[in-house]
């Protein structure tokens, strides 16, 4: 059950975005835009403080994989600097996870991220919609990363991806060239569109797999976060270039 696990995982992570899209929208639902600008919009982040508390206490709890251990304790793990048997001896490797976080990346931040002020702003939909169908979309998220794990055990994570990422690129183009459209459009092809981007739980199946044991924390962790932390930081100022010359700029 690996993969069905890890989608469990990152299911959890999809789950974070979907109470801080529901926070949002009851925020906007209870509140002027006046009186969010004023004081509710604190409110996420005091909620966001609790969990934080929540999550340290939690980290009591998760040990060190049998693997890991056994390999601790045959003084079996790199005896340098682990980053640098990373860059030394698994280039390959860390390119390959952080071509698989650009794709994750960009998913995120487009879809679940950036699309309620790309609605709000060039198609006009009024906030309080466009909030309830992100929540949705977060929420057949949710769904899909546990979906998506369970088939990587069923048919095998290359088949996945390509029924996946196949999926979200024919999704895509069918929401955001539909849009503005009527609001149960706008519901359902945003939350096909949220199923399919749940195939993003392929990216740590898959990464967790591309490096060995000695060095797998310190590959995945390299490549994952200086990946997000280029693409997930270029991704809005490309989009908001792009889109002076093509709203349909999110779905390239």
């Amino acid at each position: 059950h690996y993969g069905f696990g890890i989608g469990t995982l990152t299911s959890g992570i999809t789950g974070g975005i979907l109470l801080g899209s529901l926070v949002a929208v009851a925020i906007n639902r209870h509140y002027t835009p006046e009186q969010v600008s004023d004081f509710a919009w604190r409110i996420p982040f005091i909620l966001g403080g609790v969990f934080g508390l929540v999550s340290v206490y939690l980290r009591r709890f998760l040990h060190e994989t049998p693997v890991f251990r056994e390999l601790a304790e045959r003084s079996n793990l790199a005896r340098e600097l682990p980053i640098r048997t990373v860059l030394r001896d698994h280039r390959s490797a860390s390119m390959f996870v952080a071509l698989l976080t650009w794709v994750l990346s960009t998913s995120i931040v487009v879809v679940v991220l950036y699309t309620p002020a790309y609605l709000q702003k060039v198609h006009h939909i009024p906030a309080a919609l466009a909030l309830e169908t992100n929540a949705f979309a977060t929420l057949t998220l949710t769904i899909g990363c546990v979906i998506v794990g369970w088939a990587c055990d069923r048919i095998g994570t290359r088949a996945v991806m390509l029924i996946g990422w196949s999926g979200l690129f024919i999704t895509a183009y069918l929401f955001y060239g539909s849009l503005p459209g009527t609001p149960a459009t706008l519901f359902w092809h945003y939350g096909l569109l949220g199923l399919f981007v749940g195939t993003i739980a392929t990216v740590p199946i898959a990464g967790v797999r591309a490096f060995p044991a000695p060095v797998r924390f310190t590959g995945l962790s390299f490549a994952y976060n200086m990946s997000y932390a280029v693409f997930g930081g270029l991704t809005p100022m490309i989009l908001t270039l792009w889109l002076q010359h093509d709203t349909m700029a999110p779905a390239h």
